[in-house]
């Protein structure tokens, strides 16, 4: 076969550290718009990005060039590095280690999308804690509670 073709969407989740409530009203639209620009500059396809005061999501369309983790390390390093370049809080601001990754299904695309973009609406019912919760379990992920 001479061609490559793939369509790889994933859900990618992170948070502030320690989950503060960092990503303020007056600033989140700003990153938000900064994370998606980065990506799309880096060749990262960004579908959808949104979230709340302390956490992210993001669908995109994965180009298999690229790993999760390269593309997470990525919008993350760079973002924070923004955020601190353009003094938009005080302390200095870090996103918390780890992400989340989960695949989604081409049928799934449109429900995830909305599903990201309604995210203070959602959170007005759910914290992000039980979300989290809720994501792993959906995705039997078990975190071993001893590390």
């Amino acid at each position: 076969m001479q061609h490559t073709f793939f369509k790889l969407w994933i859900h990618l989740v992170w948070s502030t550290k320690g989950r503060e409530p960092f990503l303020l009203n007056r600033n989140r639209k700003d990153i938000f718009f900064h994370i998606k620009e980065t990506g799309e500059e880096k060749g990262f396809h960004l579908d959808v990005i949104n979230g709340t005061k302390n956490h992210v999501h993001c669908l995109l369309s994965l180009n298999p060039k690229w790993s999760i983790s390269e593309i997470a390390n990525q919008l993350k390093g760079e973002s924070s590095h923004w955020i601190n370049e353009q003094n938009l809080m005080k302390p200095k601001f870090f996103w918390q280690r780890g992400f989340g990754a989960f695949s989604v299904s081409q049928s799934n695309v449109q429900r995830i999308r909305n599903y990201i973009l309604n995210q203070e609406e959602h959170h007005r019912k759910i914290s992000f804690k039980e979300e989290w919760q809720i994501l792993l379990k959906k995705h039997n992920i078990v975190i071993d509670k001893r590390t």
